[in-house]
């Protein structure tokens, strides 16, 4: 076929241009994918600064002076920690130890390991265990859910025990498993020698991994959490036996925990309160170690979550999957991307501080498709009063897939000439 040389020139020339334009977009391509980042930068530098929420609200606002050798108050709607002292001192737990055996209990309950109703025999190992008890009947089998109760209300040893061998197949495979949870969750302070707490050289934790454990049952199982913690009395084998969390009896807004005590530990206990303020439902946690008697670890864990619901609000920046803006995508099947959190995000102030709160949104750019939902692309950074105080991720709220070979061209060569 004749081609004129008129028509030639006109194709070399669309097709020098096709070319032009796919090397542009490799390059651009490279020159616009996201360089390695800094620990420092936007895209790793999330959750609580080092010198913002803790060391800013402890220089503002004077923390109580307890009577426990440890001891910390966290914030659980905004994950952060009010007020702490020696939070990181290993210590004896006594029977906060349960926390992690109720924790490992009802995950092996979720993944059907075991059934809240199953019935299961006590070992003579369980019912020779001192201290506190459920006072089970060997020769009665127990169902789960009992044992659940006996170990959570009545701190029942011989009910931890059980439940430690029920879900393991013997209590040290079960320690086993309770030393490796906590390694996975990075608590540096903690190693377990038995799922009850009683007297052991090797066995501590402090108040700092003891709230991080608790923290994990109230999210983690949420359920599991209110249908055991806030139960006042339990009654089994003809014996029934109060919580040992004294507060449920006396504050409304208490829903747990867990009591412990021995010679070495002295009184400990860890509280959690749910109360209404005017910016919605605010949970804060408590763990003071280390009391001198079962008075003081009452007083001074009331006084703690008094001391944080007085003294600090909660302010509501952001609701999860809500769209904090659209931003501009680059070879994309859609022009932009909305972005926002995954989480809702709230901090703690000093009361009345909320109007020093600003915000400023730090993001990557430019954004190149394919991204794809939950992409962390940016920051949001809070400071009070021009000072740093916290910084939260921003993601893909959806995905946005690449467009065509053209439109990926196009867009590769308006980048190489910006």
């Amino acid at each position: 076929m004749f081609l004129s040389p008129s028509f030639r020139a006109r194709r070399l020339t669309a097709g020098a241009l096709v070319l032009s334009l796919a090397w542009a977009c490799g390059t651009a391509q490279a020159a616009s994918s996201p360089a390695p980042v800094p620990a420092s930068s936007a895209a790793t530098a999330v959750g609580n600064l080092p010198n913002g929420p803790t060391a800013a609200l402890l220089r503002t606002v004077t923390p109580p002076n307890l009577d426990a050798r440890s001891w910390l108050v966290l914030d659980l709607t905004s994950d952060q920690v009010l007020a702490q002292h020696d939070s990181h001192m290993q210590e004896a737990p006594a029977s906060l130890t349960k926390l992690m055996t109720a924790y490992l209990t009802f995950k092996a309950i979720h993944d059907g390991v075991i059934k809240r109703d199953q019935m299961v025999q006590e070992s003579t190992k369980a019912w020779r265990t001192g201290g506190s008890r459920m006072f089970i009947d060997p020769r009665t089998p127990v169902s789960v859910n009992d044992l659940l109760l006996g170990m959570i209300v009545q701190s029942g040893n011989d009910a931890a025990m059980t439940l430690a061998q029920t879900v393991a197949g013997s209590a040290a495979t079960f320690v086993s498993m309770m030393n490796r949870q906590a390694e996975q969750w990075g608590l540096s302070d903690t190693h377990f020698m038995d799922p009850t707490g009683l007297p052991d050289p090797g066995h501590h934790s402090s108040a700092h991994d003891l709230a991080v454990i608790a923290t994990h049952i109230i999210r983690d199982f949420p359920g599991d959490f209110a249908r055991y913690f806030k139960v006042k009395e339990f009654t089994y084998n003809h014996i029934t036996q109060p919580n040992r969390v004294s507060l449920l009896f006396t504050d409304p807004t208490v829903d747990g925990m867990k009591t412990g005590y021995t010679q070495q530990a002295g009184y400990c206990m860890i509280t959690t309160a749910l109360r209404q303020t005017p910016t919605g439902p605010r949970r804060v946690l408590t763990v003071v170690m280390g009391t001198p008697s079962e008075h003081a670890r009452v007083a001074e864990s009331a006084e703690l979550l008094n001391w944080a619901y007085q003294n600090f609000d909660d302010v509501h920046l952001l609701q999860a999957g809500k769209v904090l803006l659209q931003a501009p995508v680059w070879k994309g099947a859609a022009s932009t991307v909305p972005i926002g959190s995954e989480k809702t995000v709230t901090v703690s102030v000093p009361r009345g501080d909320a109007k020093r709160i600003q915000t400023t949104v730090q993001r990557d750019n430019p954004l190149v498709a394919p991204l794809s939902a939950d992409q962390t692309l940016g920051l949001l950074k809070v400071d009070l009063s021009d000072k740093p105080l916290a910084s939260f991720p921003l993601v893909a709220l959806r995905p946005v897939h690449q467009a065509g070979f053209f439109k990926r061209a196009w867009d590769a060569l308006r980048l190489a000439i910006q």
